[in-house]
């Protein structure tokens, strides 16, 4: 999908920061980057392997020359194949401030084989405002809404906590 008008400009410091579908070499980095994004669950490296290769069409990495400063893991919804569930977002502090979520959503969302995704769905505590935002800038710039519906409840997790479903869309 090409957007006439972005979501997002050029990155302001005009560093070149590269987008890419990660690898199975990138299963390290990408767990010290979650270590480091709190309040991320961290998962263990064979989880971030298999993101790395069983779901690298639908996740992505940022690096700022060799430095990893972002990821994003995400998969298409078996049971709704136009829906792509963003699972977890990282942002090394590094590069806070400069739209990199945005950047990596959108990169993902102009991928030739995720063309037919109308609809993003992800959890957010609500405590988490600055993605909370993230979404929220999303559906204005596909001029669509955000709808938010109890999913995760405290009574799933063993320490009390809510993951609302965030439902975005139709993306086009």
């Amino acid at each position: 999908m090409i957007i006439s008008d972005p979501l997002i400009s050029s990155d302001p410091d005009d560093s070149p920061i590269q987008f890419r579908a990660p690898t199975s070499e990138d299963g390290i980095a990408i767990q010290q980057l979650i270590e480091h994004c709190p309040p991320l669950d961290r998962n263990s490296t064979y989880l971030y392997l298999l993101l790395c290769t069983h779901f690298a069409e639908s996740c992505v990495v940022a690096y700022d020359k060799q430095k990893l400063i972002g990821f994003i893991s995400a998969y298409g919804l078996p049971q709704d194949p136009d829906t792509l569930f963003i699972w977890q977002v990282a942002v090394a502090k590094s590069a806070r401030g400069k739209q990199l979520a945005s950047r990596m959503i959108e990169h993902l969302l102009q991928r030739p084989h995720l063309a037919h995704i109308r609809y993003l769905q992800t959890t957010v505590d609500p405590e988490n405002l600055a993605s909370r935002r993230v979404f929220e800038k999303i559906a204005q710039h596909y001029h669509t809404s955000i709808d938010e519906t109890p999913f995760f409840e405290s009574h799933h997790f063993i320490e009390p906590q809510e993951e609302p479903l965030l439902h975005i869309g139709p993306l086009r």
